[in-house]
């Protein structure tokens, strides 16, 4: 990449400020040129009955609450960019234990991949991604507040699946922010 697509300056390759890759910068306005897959990984920690939330302190949705997840990046697994992702928004070592939603976001070019993870022990605190982080049962599930509507749906699905303790495969398809399915794999 040599110029910028919001102002056509030239950009320099550089570590932005609370990163740690190299990134595609301009240098007029410093816009931030991410070259990362679309794809998104995640994971759902789970500890005794409450999973773990963050409320993010980044933008978009900042001070809204959320799963742990972000963008993967080149030369990493999706597992891998699940447990990385972690991390860095929770500061909590997770152990993945399967994938549980595969949603498409058709209208903005993403695949959201969600893992069933447990959280060993209740440690965990705010990094530089999120305001404050917290185990919630499901009665304690800030519904109102929440980031994203997949997030909402994947939160809705564990607690159905719960019930049951069967958690297959889910894979569901959003076109415009309207969910059109949710189709089970077992």
């Amino acid at each position: 990449m040599k110029f910028c697509n919001q102002c056509g300056a030239g950009v320099a390759k550089r570590v932005p400020e609370g990163d740690n890759r190299p990134r595609h910068v301009c240098t007029e306005c410093g816009t931030i040129h991410y070259l990362n897959p679309r794809i998104i990984a995640g994971c759902l920690p789970v500890y005794g009955d409450k999973v773990l939330l963050c409320r993010r302190a980044i933008e978009p949705r900042l001070g809204y609450w959320t799963l742990p997840a972000g963008f993967m990046e080149n030369g990493e697994s999706t597992e891998h960019a699940a447990r990385r992702e972690t991390l860095e928004e929770t500061c909590a070592e997770v152990e993945i234990h399967s994938l549980y939603t595969l949603t498409s976001i058709v209208h903005v070019n993403q695949v959201q991949l969600i893992y069933l993870a447990s959280l060993p022990r209740p440690e965990y605190a705010p990094s530089e991604e999120s305001l404050e982080v917290c185990l919630f049962a499901e009665d304690e599930i800030p519904w109102d507040e929440l980031a994203f509507e997949t997030i909402r749906q994947v939160l809705r699905l564990y607690f159905e699946d719960r019930k049951r303790q069967q958690f297959p495969l889910r894979h569901i398809e959003i076109d415009s922010n309207a969910f059109h399915s949710a189709r089970v794999h077992d």
